[in-house]
């Protein structure tokens, strides 16, 4: 099946950068969500990046317009039945990606392959919402989308070897390079490796070994990581990380290393959710 059209549901950061490159790459996209100013947000924000990269000379002002007009803001649903392919992109809550996919499932076509963004969750438990899980398959991207450059396609229990191989078609169309989970694990590969080096982290800060700056400093000029982990929590988002971290300690409640960090949950509390909401570890400005 020829894939022409990607429907994106949710408009918030990681599904407005989904929807960016999908139209860049040449996709139509049809953008959902349940609100029009989460909608208009989300076009905004992809209004706002491309016209960087005009001001930048990394496309000209046609090429813009033309990835805007390929993109449709929508808070219908039923809208996406005109979608060869789905990515969901909603709030890590399993209730809601089970409904979610149960009413895409009502309204897309039989061969059309629904895909989730979740960083964690497990899309064995996500395809039970529908009569045919051998289409459901994970697909986790990285914030920033536009940059980042890898996807994780994830097999739930009976996602089929087509749905992969269509899946890892898609992301190589998108720009991407993409890594195979081969079992469901919960928060797969990257997230399993980074979320025990965020607990390191915080329990070194709490237990005053060093600061949050030169923690920081300490991995990026001792391990020659990009960005150090309280700077990356604030770039993912402090709600995201709890969200995954909890998550781990109740799918894996024998590996005592997932217990959150107080001060972790203090400020998600705060509504410092890292720089999204302009504080986190870090203030920004």
């Amino acid at each position: 099946m020829e894939i022409k059209t990607i429907g994106v549901v949710g408009a918030g950061t990681m599904g407005n950068g989904i929807a960016q490159v999908a139209a860049q790459a040449g996709f139509n996209v049809v953008m959902r969500d349940i609100e029009d100013r989460f909608v208009q947000g989300g076009i905004k924000n992809i209004d706002k990046f491309l016209a960087k990269s005009v001001e930048k000379q990394k496309m000209t002002a046609e090429q813009k317009d033309a990835v805007m007009g390929r993109i449709k803001g929508t808070t219908k649903l039923e809208d996406l039945k005109v979608c060869d392919f789905v990515v969901e992109a909603v709030l890590e809550v399993m209730d809601l990606k089970k409904e979610i996919f149960k009413a895409l499932e009502e309204i897309t076509r039989p061969e059309v392959i629904l895909s989730s963004n979740t960083s964690s969750m497990s899309i064995t438990e996500i395809a039970t919402a529908v009569k045919k899980p051998e289409k459901v398959v994970g697909m986790h991207f990285f914030n920033p989308v536009p940059l980042m450059r890898l996807v994780e396609i994830v097999r739930g229990y009976k996602t089929n070897n087509e749905t992969v191989a269509v899946c890892q078609d898609v992301t190589k169309k998108l720009g991407k390079e993409s890594v195979e989970v081969k079992v469901d694990v919960p928060a797969f590969i990257v997230n399993r490796l980074m979320i025990p080096h965020f607990i390191e982290a915080m329990k070194l800060l709490e237990q005053g070994v060093a600061t949050k700056e030169d923690i920081d400093k300490a991995a990026k000029l001792g391990l020659n990581y990009p960005m150090g982990p309280f700077e990356l929590m604030d770039l993912t988002g402090l709600d995201i990380n709890l969200n995954v971290n909890e998550y781990l300690r109740k799918e894996l409640p024998h590996e005592l290393k997932w217990q959150s960090s107080l001060e972790l949950r203090m400020l998600v509390k705060a509504g410092r959710l890292g720089r999204k909401t302009g504080a986190g570890w870090y203030e920004y400005k």
